[in-house]
């Protein structure tokens, strides 16, 4: 297999009426996905586009589904668009990846400024007499998935990723996460999220069965739980803790596969007493890096505040400064090697993949962890200033420089406070006169609002390191010893 969905045919031979996707009470077979993934794919060929990316700023749904299938299929690459991103975000975005093509709907084209838009309407027209057996594909593109983070600045940085590295990330799933063909695998959360983007995709790889809600509901959630046969559901610790507030206690068993940020111990209590025969999985991973380790639902017991053991085909070491080995128990950088990483960052100006690999093939995102004499490994924190907002990745940087253009800011710092439900909350710390409210309005002319901060804290003095940085992780502490004592 070198595409992702190279089993598709052979899914659609082997059980055609078994069900592929289920949404909104829609049931789509193998036949029927295959047939829709083909055509689509094959639309895609007749657009004769120069360089083959296509971004999709959709809500949840099959034709998000089906269009990043179908150009992952012809050889294009994808380009899922976050709905939460203000105009000057999605800009930003779009002129780094310059898409040959951009489809929405006709209620969010507005919000678009590029001159190849096509609303998805008027495609699924022409997709529906497009050809649906032979599929001609761009051997020359083997990437098929590019994604955003960030640099210290906040600015994103576009990357890119092979479909060698998905098809190797589904051997995780029959290895460490124990699935199969006969998989019924929940995804309640947004396809823009690379989370439950795979869990879908690798479901269908597979020859499961997708179900897939077009917004997060934790009551539809557990109506679906308990009225379809799942076997697996995709979280991010926000959604349990979003589960529990129903207080409602089931019985079924299934699974958990939960990432984006470190699960809660009393938040894992709780849930096994609301879901007594659940096995939760929880896996440790980055964007650039994929899957890295996973804690099983037995290693949970024992190992509670580990992120697990390696990942299937997944080597880690942990180095000091000096590049030493650590041994088991010394704190260093988490060094990877894998044949799961993405491709690179797309360079801007040369259009040229930058690896982060070394000549040895490892590579780091500059977490920090040590390995106990099991194997497992323990995340201490993170070098850079990574704000983690339930699944978000957020930088204080880009939000600092905006608050620093209030007059009355003398000195701002932006922190992750830590929350239950959260992980960590965006806060604010400012040194000034200036009026909350009035900090407020500026942010959000500038920001998207899942990073306008919600707590803000005046004080009198900024500490800061012998180099004269601000001393985040003393400010950390000070801030969250105001919180506790309040």
């Amino acid at each position: 297999m070198t595409n992702i969905t190279d089993s598709y045919k052979k899914h659609a031979a082997d059980f055609p009426e078994k069900m592929a996707v289920y949404t909104n009470g829609w049931k789509i077979s193998y036949k029927e996905w295959n047939e829709m993934i083909s055509k689509t794919a094959n639309w895609l060929h007749s657009q004769q586009s120069p360089n083959k990316i296509i971004a999709l700023l959709l809500p949840n749904g099959i034709p998000l589904l089906q269009l990043f299938a179908g150009a992952s299929m012809a050889g294009w690459t994808s380009l899922p668009l976050d709905l939460k991103w203000n105009g000057a975000d999605l800009d930003k975005r779009l002129k780094l990846a310059n898409p040959s093509i951009i489809i929405t709907n006709k209620d969010l084209s507005h919000r678009i400024n590029h001159p190849n838009v096509q609303v998805w309407d008027d495609c699924l027209k022409e997709i529906k007499q497009s050809n649906s057996t032979k599929v001609p594909t761009n051997e020359e593109n083997p990437q098929f998935y590019m994604g955003f983070t960030s640099g210290t600045t906040g600015d994103p940085k576009a990357f890119v990723r092979s479909h060698e590295s998905w098809v190797a990330s589904f051997a995780c799933n029959r290895y460490d996460f124990r699935m199969d063909e006969n998989e019924h695998v929940l995804i309640p959360g947004a396809l823009v999220h690379s989370h439950f983007l795979y869990g879908a995709i690798s479901t269908l790889a597979l020859g499961g069965t997708v179900y897939l809600l077009e917004k997060f509901s934790p009551i539809q959630t557990l109506s679906i739980l308990q009225t379809q046969k799942i076997s697996t559901v995709y979280v991010v610790p926000t959604m349990v803790e979003s589960l529990l507030n129903i207080e409602k206690r089931i019985e079924k068993s299934f699974k958990i596969i939960s990432s984006g940020a470190k699960w809660a111990e009393n938040s894992k209590l709780q849930i096994r007493d609301m879901f007594p025969n659940l096995k939760m999985f929880e896996f440790y991973g980055a964007s650039e890096l994929s899957f890295i380790s996973v804690l099983s639902d037995d290693d949970s017991k024992r190992k509670a505040d580990s992120v697990g053991r390696p990942c299937f085909g997944v080597e880690i070491q942990i180095r000091q400064a000096n590049n030493r080995i650590a041994k088991p128990y010394e704190t260093g950088k988490i060094y990877v090697r894998s044949k799961l990483f993405f491709s690179g960052y797309l360079n801007p100006e040369t259009r040229r993949i930058q690896s982060i690999q070394d000549e040895d093939g490892w590579a780091s995102v500059n977490d920090m962890g040590y390995l106990d004499e099991d194997g497992f490994v323990y995340i201490t924190g993170r070098e850079n200033n990574m704000i983690l907002y339930g699944a978000i990745n957020i930088f204080p940087e880009e939000i600092e420089k905006v608050i620093s253009l209030h007059p009355n800011v003398e000195e701002v710092a932006v922190i992750g406070i830590s929350d239950e439900y959260w992980g960590q909350i965006v806060t604010a710390v400012i040194k000034g006169t200036a009026d909350t409210m009035e900090l407020k309005k500026l942010c959000k002319l500038h920001l998207s609002s899942y990073k306008i901060p919600r707590k803000w804290y005046l004080i009198d003095q900024v500490p800061y390191t012998t180099s004269g940085k601000i001393a985040r992780s003393q400010l950390k502490e000070i801030i969250e010893k105001k919180v506790n004592s309040h």
